[in-house]
């Protein structure tokens, strides 16, 4: 089932043109991740999801039905810099959330455990620090249970260890079968945490599926020799070689990826006269991969 469903979606502001004809599924129980620098259109498609902002055109659906507000409280969201008062705990901060939300509040310790602020649950938010203030933010999309988590930018701003603390805590979330669409321009972001990713630039859809899919589309092997000029030669011929390059004295040999060995390799090249003083696997980096599909080079 798809928890969310776009289809030809388009916003303007004015002349702009925030989204143009986005289309794409995002799977239920899936980190989906919304990648694109900043302007491309990321918080401009959550808002519309989420009723904040109302398309030009095109449509979209909420767990495979037309939108309705019983379905948007089935989501929780995360969608601007935490704001909560500053002089409150964390328990009358959520208190005064879950009234707003319209939810009896049952359950504000237990979002305070979920994102282990428990022990500081007394301790008013202007103690908090940055990390912790976003966990703050991330309970209160917590409250009531949603079935969906929606956060814009959640470890923006944040320093090394803050970033660490809302990674895992995603990824706990979505090891408890909660389903979560994050926008984000942070690259490493998406390639440690999400299983989808859609690419936006200037509100165009660039490309959409499964991380593996998007990035992963060739596995690189790097090889040596002392013969260099016969490694050059004899690599031509390799049987499912793709791509060939040269970078720093090492022969990088590219395939479709899932298809290299490198015992296969080792003995191509030996039953060949050549000996490998070098030989290693090398992903090629999301950066790259990402750069490339936005003609960012």
């Amino acid at each position: 089932m798809s928890v969310v469903s776009l289809r030809q979606l388009s916003k303007n502001y004015g002349k702009i043109q925030a989204l143009k004809s986005v289309s794409f599924d995002v799977p239920q129980g899936s980190v989906y991740g919304i990648l694109g620098p900043n302007g491309s259109g990321k918080t401009t498609l959550l808002s519309v999801v989420m009723s904040i902002l109302k398309p030009n055109s095109g449509s979209y659906t909420l767990f495979n039905e037309e939108p309705t507000d019983a379905h948007r409280r089935r989501m929780g969201t995360l969608l601007e810099t935490p704001n909560f008062y500053h002089y409150l705990s964390a328990v009358q901060n959520l208190k005064i959330s879950a009234a707003i939300k319209d939810q009896p509040g049952a359950d504000v310790e237990k979002v305070l455990e979920t994102v282990n602020l428990l022990q500081r649950k007394n301790s008013s938010f202007s103690t908090y620090s940055l990390g912790m203030k976003q966990r703050l933010a991330i309970a209160a999309a917590l409250l009531g249970n949603p079935d969906v988590l929606i956060f814009d930018e959640p470890t923006n701003g944040l320093d090394p260890v803050g970033i660490a603390e809302i990674r895992s805590l995603i990824k706990d979330l979505a090891r408890q079968g909660k389903t979560i669409i994050m926008a984000s321009h942070l690259l490493d972001e998406v390639e440690k945490v999400c299983t989808h990713v859609a690419i936006l630039k200037q509100g165009n859809l660039i490309a959409s599926g499964s991380v593996n899919d998007i990035f992963v589309t060739q596995d690189w092997v790097q090889v040596a020799s002392a013969d260099m000029p016969g490694l050059r030669e004899i690599a031509h011929g390799m049987a499912g070689l793709q791509d060939i390059a040269e970078n720093d004295g090492l022969l990088e040999l590219g395939f479709a990826a899932g298809t290299s060995k490198l015992a296969d390799i080792n003995s191509y090249f030996f039953e060949n006269g050549i000996v490998l003083s070098h030989l290693q696997p090398k992903k090629k980096s999301l950066e790259n991969k990402f750069f490339e599909l936005t003609n960012g080079k």
